[in-house]
């Protein structure tokens, strides 16, 4: 049985990933900070729980570089949403270092037992915000803008060890990671959170599973032909 780890697992998009990747017939790592509710999902699809902060590189490599690792999600991300001129470089570095230094950490752990072996996917979580910038999240589009950059970078590294390494940008999802900063910014939060919505050509938020079926996609051999590419699923968001 093949084995996957979904970073930020716990809940959102990566549950719904863990969930796919446990029917598809992976035997599931669910890594996250939130211990509790790794443990839950993990339970649920008879998976395994890992205590993971991914902003922290040491513990990182100590989980996962010894992990033969067929396919990484790197999930792990947040926001707070606010306008620019209102952050702090204290934000800067814990938006950069959950979103950008995370997905590179866990990528360089997992990296060299897959072109070892000769096999491998990797599928990051990037967003639309880092193709066409979001107001009120200034730094978390330059840190998934960074993710795009990152993955057609580690595509082309990677290619020649049999390791294809894709990208999906998710669009204004349904989920407590989104929900939870609209919130805590008050009426701005509620007003970007529909702005979001309303640049999709669909007028509507995603779902968590809408995402995991297109990474469901990625890691499989359906997309053997297929690296080093950001697949949006956003509702036609870039097109308006």
């Amino acid at each position: 049985m093949k084995t996957a780890v979904v970073t930020g697992g716990a809940s959102g998009i990566g549950a719904a990933t863990c969930r796919r990747l446990s029917v598809d017939g992976f035997h599931v790592v669910v890594a996250d900070i939130d211990e509790v509710g790794a443990k839950e999902v993990a339970t649920e699809i008879g998976g395994e729980a890992l205590s993971l902060d991914v902003t922290d590189g040491e513990a990182v490599h100590s989980a996962l570089a010894d992990l033969a690792v067929d396919v990484l999600v790197n999930n792990a991300g947040g926001d707070r949403i606010a306008f620019f001129l209102d952050t702090t470089p204290e934000e800067w570095d814990w938006v950069l270092a959950l979103n950008l230094k995370g997905t590179m950490a866990c990528t360089h752990a997992v990296l060299p037992g897959m072109q070892a072996r000769g096999e491998g996917v990797i599928v990051n979580v990037a967003s639309e915000a880092g193709r066409v910038g979001t107001v009120g999240g200034a730094i978390y589009s330059a840190a998934k803008a960074g993710v795009i950059g990152f993955t057609k970078a580690i595509a082309r590294e990677a290619v020649a060890f049999g390791v294809r390494v894709n990208a999906v940008a998710p669009g204004p999802i349904d989920t407590p990671t989104l929900n939870g900063a609209a919130e805590d910014a008050g009426r701005l939060g509620a007003k970007i959170r529909q702005g979001m919505i309303d640049a999709t050509l669909m007028a509507r938020t995603g779902h968590p599973d809408e995402v995991a079926a297109a990474i469901a996609f990625l890691a499989s051999a359906d997309a053997a032909y297929i690296t080093g590419h950001t697949l949006p699923v956003s509702g036609g968001l870039a097109l308006v």
